[in-house]
């Protein structure tokens, strides 16, 4: 039984990971600061990854999972941390990319400030380097919009909320705009084969092949509850994440690498179905934002 630590385990990719490795079974060891529910079957290391002392430094893991580094210190502060380990796989972001490079982002497109995702992307950026310094194998998974079960943000349950009240959709512009999503399993069985497999690719871009236009997202999102939305189209100067879950920005990453240990991803319309069975009994733990306030108090009936 290979033993595994996950950074977090408590909200969406981490918990989610944490259960499907616990079932997958892995002996997993989660390391956070125990301030909400853990997921059953897990040993947990309570502490936070700035304030570890020794408390890892007597343990030996063959994979590191590490999904809540969001910057440099975060990976400084745990690597000097652990004692010895195995594989690290960090998940980073398509982030990294600036929107003004050529598209679809390769994994060896430029790395840079996008002026969409602001310090979330260049903390990202300084995070990688940071851990390739270290660990020179590791292995950098760089997701676009990550869905499935377990998703606190509100993104397709914002859609799963409008569909279940029959409200009519407010749409930036004529809709065409396109969206790239992975499935949060899709991504857990890729670092399964990563973790089996050991490929020689260490950086890789994942996600669903084909992108999708927010017209069809959210046509997907309505059809989970047997709807059908009536849209109506805003071309007004609004900022669209006052009404709308993504910004206004499309981008695509080539996912090759991965389609040569990866090949076959969860169907969106699949993958959409379960989120929404999953939200149904679990509404209380989304984050929701006042999208529908404010379309409320800012369009007319």
């Amino acid at each position: 039984m290979k033993k595994i630590l996950i950074t977090g385990g408590t909200t969406f990719v981490s918990k989610y990971a944490a259960k499907y490795f616990v079932e997958a079974d892995y002996e997993v060891y989660v390391l956070n600061r125990n301030s909400k529910s853990q997921v059953e079957g897990v040993q947990l290391i309570e502490a936070d990854r700035h304030h570890l002392g020794s408390v890892l430094k007597d343990k030996y893991f063959d994979v590191v999972v590490d999904i809540t580094a969001y910057n440099a210190s975060d990976i400084i502060d745990l690597y000097e941390a652990l004692g010895p380990f195995g594989q690290y796989i960090m998940i980073s972001s398509s982030a990294v990319y600036p929107e003004y490079e050529a598209q679809p982002f390769r994994e060896d497109t430029e790395k840079a400030l996008n002026k969409f995702w602001g310090k979330y992307g260049t903390d990202k950026i300084e995070a990688e380097r940071a851990l390739l310094d270290r660990v020179h194998d590791a292995y950098i998974l760089r997701p676009p919009n990550l869905y499935g079960p377990m998703n606190n943000v509100y993104r397709e349950a914002f859609v799963f909320d409008c569909a279940k009240t029959n409200r009519k959709f407010y749409l930036p512009e004529n809709g065409r705009m396109k969206l790239q999503f992975f499935h949060v399993r899709d991504l857990c069985k890729l670092m399964e084969v990563i973790i089996s497999n050991k490929p020689e690719e260490h950086i890789l871009n994942v996600g669903n092949p084909e992108t999708i236009s927010i017209k069809d997202w959210v046509t997907k999102c309505y059809a989970c509850y047997g709807k059908k939305p009536e849209f109506i189209y805003v071309y007004d100067d609004i900022e669209q994440r006052n009404y709308f879950s993504f910004y206004n920005y499309e981008y695509k990453l080539d996912v090759s690498r991965q389609k040569c240990i990866y090949p076959e991803t969860i169907p969106l319309d699949i993958g959409l179905k379960e989120a929404a069975r999953w939200y149904d009994e679990h509404e209380k733990e989304i984050n929701k934002k006042p999208y529908i306030s404010y379309i409320e108090a800012n369009f007319p009936k």
